[in-house]
């Protein structure tokens, strides 16, 4: 205790000595109050309480009543400037006075503003806060346009809002001028549009494919063959032409190189914005840029010539980029039945799915029977063997039931991953197709997909890709024709070891198999023949195929095949992809595969 008490007493002190030392403010010590005085101040202070209770309940009526009663035409205008920015004519319509209300109905204000924005290529619309010149009269709305010809445009909007008519009813008094701002009443908006002089389309080397107004080449109809043409827009395609400003008289690309690079050969068009005589803005067109596509005039030559103006198509790839080295004919715009190239779908949907064993071997037979109908091999021939003889051989009495074995579902898939019921990545180009798995029917149907008939549809560009995909170990890259291919990575399609599998198998159908005719003396080819049948598959159909008389029926048979034949080469370092369609000219391996041997060596030339 007494301990503490020092402790407690040298605090004190030292609080003293400080305080004596540091002057400190003379301290107030308010006096008791007495009794009278503290009754006095409670009844102010309870006759002050009621008084200020009024006063801040006026002050809340006050605020309320000028909310809801002062400056109804500022209310009109925020509101009118939040749906023009939002684009909602409805919302924008319901701000108008009820005189302007009567003089245009929603319809017409949003016909006007949806024609200005076309006019004035407007892509979006930003308000500032609407403002009255000295507190009083119309209001001014900063009005900020994004349009697609003329850039960014800052611009004010004059408003005029009835504050409050005969019919007790304030709102915007809104006329057509005010779809655009600055745009004076009885003024048209109008815009002249320029374009620049089109771009060029140049091959791979530089040589020009299609160049000035005239789209003229040095190459003449070689290039002519995959460049395209130009022309007025198509109907279908007015729409997207008129939201990027490109008038309805523009020539346009309407299909090849043309069509694939138009916007980048188009450049941006320019031109001016008037109000009547008035300038309100004006741009310069832009020009395109030349595009360097992949096209290589050495194998665009050699494809037109392959096809010597029979009808079909030929297509050319590089198997590592998938760039289009060439586009001949009806390359990807026609699908037709791939017939027997279609095997190598088949071929890798079956291993991959260990619906068969590489090891496994088939009684050699001339046909076989699905669903109680008999489907006969290629001229009623004889084949069998191994599953690679087979293969080589293209035998339907062996692959016609390994797809039913195989079933819809999963042949389906495979087809898909290899690229069918895919959008095309060339412009233009039409879908290489095959239906759905449960639309296909039973065994005979998908036994008839499996070997490329049925409702299976492809182009050369299509299975022009297969090989290429098979070339690179299954790794699938979508067709290009910019040179350097597309950005996208490719995509696995099946595994390396049944990718590898199906190339030593294509390897086989070149050197003793029905492919033998697009051999290349010191390159090893790997391909695979297809031949179409127009008619059907079964024991009663003449025999198609080369050996065939003139005038005889057997060559009106051979009329009703289209030949195709699919490759690849060098087959260890693959640089070139081929597909060759010929459409009603027999077999594929005598008529494709020659025309494919063409296009081969010239490509491996490069």
């Amino acid at each position: 205790m007494i301990r503490s008490r020092v402790v407690t007493g040298a605090v004190a002190e030292r609080t003293r000595t400080v305080s004596d030392v540091v002057p400190q403010p003379p301290r107030s010590t308010p006096r008791p109050a007495s009794p009278r005085s503290a009754r006095r101040r409670s009844r102010l202070s309870r006759r002050a309480l009621p008084l200020a209770a009024l006063a801040l309940l006026a002050l809340g009526v006050g605020a309320y009543v000028g909310a809801r009663g002062a400056d109804p035409g500022r209310r009109a205008a925020e509101a009118f400037a939040r749906a023009y920015e939002r684009g909602d004519y409805e919302a924008m319509h319901a701000t108008l006075s009820a005189s302007a209300r009567r003089r245009a109905s929603a319809r017409r204000l949003a016909r006007s503003y949806r024609a200005a924005a076309a006019t004035a290529t407007i892509e979006r619309v930003r308000t500032g806060r609407p403002t009255q010149r000295d507190g009083k009269g119309d209001y001014v709305l900063p009005v900020r346009l994004r349009t697609r010809l003329f850039g960014t445009l800052d611009r004010r909007l004059r408003l005029p809002v009835t504050e409050r008519g005969n019919d007790d009813a304030a709102g915007v008094d809104w006329t057509a001028a005010l779809a655009f701002p600055g745009l004076e009443r009885g003024e048209r908006l109008t815009r002249e549009t320029r374009l620049a002089p089109r771009a060029a389309i140049l091959a791979r080397d530089g040589t020009p494919l299609a160049e000035g107004p005239q789209r003229l080449s040095d190459l003449g109809p070689l290039a002519a063959e995959v460049a395209g043409r130009v022309g007025p827009i198509p109907p279908e395609r007015s729409a997207a032409y008129a939201e990027r400003g490109i008038p309805a008289g523009a020539p346009v690309g309407l299909n090849g190189l043309e069509l694939e690079f138009d916007a980048r050969l188009l450049g941006r068009p320019g031109g001016s914005l008037r109000a009547g005589e008035r300038l309100l803005a004006a741009a310069r067109p832009q020009p395109g840029t030349a595009v360097r596509t992949s096209i290589d005039p050495n194998v665009q030559r050699a494809a037109v010539e392959a096809l010597a103006g029979r009808f079909g198509g030929i297509a050319v790839l590089k198997p590592a980029t998938s760039e289009v080295l060439a586009l001949a004919g009806i390359a990807y715009s026609a699908p037709q039945p791939p017939g027997s190239t279609f095997k190598i779908v088949t071929l890798a949907g079956a291993l991959d799915a260990e619906a068969v064993k590489r090891s496994e071997t088939f009684a050699p037979v001339t046909s076989t029977t699905l669903e109680g109908v008999e489907l006969e091999n290629a001229n009623g021939e004889v084949c069998g063997g191994t599953l690679a003889e087979a293969f080589a051989e293209s035998c339907n009495s062996v692959f016609a039931p390994l797809g039913a074995r195989l079933g819809a579902r999963r042949l389906v898939a495979t087809a898909e991953r290899f690229g069918f019921n895919e959008a095309p990545s060339l412009r233009g180009a039409a879908r290489s197709s095959l239906p759905p798995a449960g639309q296909i029917g039973d065994d005979l149907a998908v036994g008839s997909t499996a070997i490329g008939q049925g409702k299976v549809l492809a182009t050369p560009l299509l299975i022009a890709s297969l090989a290429a995909t098979v070339a690179q170990d299954g790794r699938r890259t979508r067709p290009s024709l910019v040179r350097g291919g597309s950005d996208a990575p490719p995509t696995r399609v099946t595994t390396v070891k049944t990718a590898r599998t199906v190339a030593r198998y294509m390897r086989k159908v070149v050197r003793e198999g029905t492919g033998s005719a697009a051999a290349i003396d010191g390159i090893t080819v790997a391909g695979k023949t297809g031949t179409a049948e127009l008619r059907d598959t079964t024991r009663d159909s003449p025999a198609t195929g080369a050996d065939v008389a003139p005038g005889t029926e057997a060559e009106s048979a051979a009329a009703d095949t289209d030949a195709w034949f699919t490759a690849y080469a060098p087959a260890s370092r693959p640089r070139v992809a081929v597909a060759v369609l010929l459409v009603g000219q027999g077999a594929g391996g005598e008529t494709a595969a020659p025309a494919a041997k063409l296009v081969l060596q010239a490509a491996l030339k490069r």
